[in-house]
């Protein structure tokens, strides 16, 4: 597990899909830092386990399904009454389906697929967005994926459609908030190993999971950007394994 190399002191900072994988690489980065951090996640029981070993007065857990908008709201309210504004939102909550060409995928998987992948990050964004302006500054860091910036049959038709509609969302939200002192940062991994592996229609094998990019690969990342001053935005990265490159 990723340990700090930067100080978050007193930041207030909020982690979806904090529960395992790349969320709680970074939920957990954070924290070493010294940040009061909200692990958010749909399964109660796994977030607990996630927060296991951290200092209780510096974290949160909140069981919320960041599709609903209402439940969203709800949580940002509490958060903002403990802590006050969020400085750092991390949207890294995200799901894949099995069926994934547009031949197979099944209408509801889309659904929800939009739903968790898309619409999840801009629920979160629209509500710890008037903090951010009131405050005069934050910063959203959006995970995406590699197949956010290009199609492949491996991610599958909903993936990349909700994907790039989070890459675009990103740099919409540095166009419209930029004057208000919000920065937003897309982070576009590529293969990970992470759960979501095992949703593949295929499996990989433990050969391939130990090369490609760890869950702390990511978080690294996530904690660098968020460490630059306020004046450094890093609209887009892309970070992959290095045996497979930018493909």
């Amino acid at each position: 597990m990723t340990v700090s190399r930067y100080s978050f002191a007193e930041q207030a900072v909020v982690v979806t899909g904090a529960s395992s994988g790349i969320g709680l690489a970074i939920a957990r980065g954070f924290s070493e830092g010294g940040a009061r951090v909200a692990f958010v996640g749909q399964n109660e029981g796994r977030l607990r386990e996630a927060v296991d070993g951290l200092p209780e007065e510096r974290v949160r857990c909140y069981s919320c399904d960041v599709a609903d908008r209402g439940a969203v709201d709800e949580m940002m309210r509490e958060i903002e009454a403990d802590w006050g504004p969020v400085d750092v939102l991390v949207n890294n909550a995200g799901v894949n389906m099995p069926k994934r060409s547009v031949a197979e995928v099944d209408p509801e998987d889309w659904d929800r697929m939009l739903a968790v992948n898309l619409t999840g990050p801009f629920n979160m964004v629209r509500a710890a967005l008037p903090g951010m302006r009131g405050k005069g500054g934050g910063l959203v860091i959006n995970v995406a994926s590699i197949a956010g910036l290009r199609a492949g049959k491996v991610s599958g038709v909903g993936y990349a459609a909700s994907k790039h509609g989070l890459v675009s969302l990103n740099h919409s939200l540095n166009e419209e908030e930029k004057e208000n002192g919000i920065r937003a940062c897309v982070i576009c991994p590529g293969e990970v190993e992470t759960p979501i592996l095992d949703k593949r229609p295929v499996l990989v094998s433990a050969e391939h999971r130990a090369r490609i990019l760890q869950p702390e690969d990511v978080a690294a990342a996530a904690l660098f950007v968020a460490s630059l001053p306020p004046r450094a935005c890093v609209a887009e990265l892309v970070i992959t394994p290095r045996l497979q490159g930018f493909r």
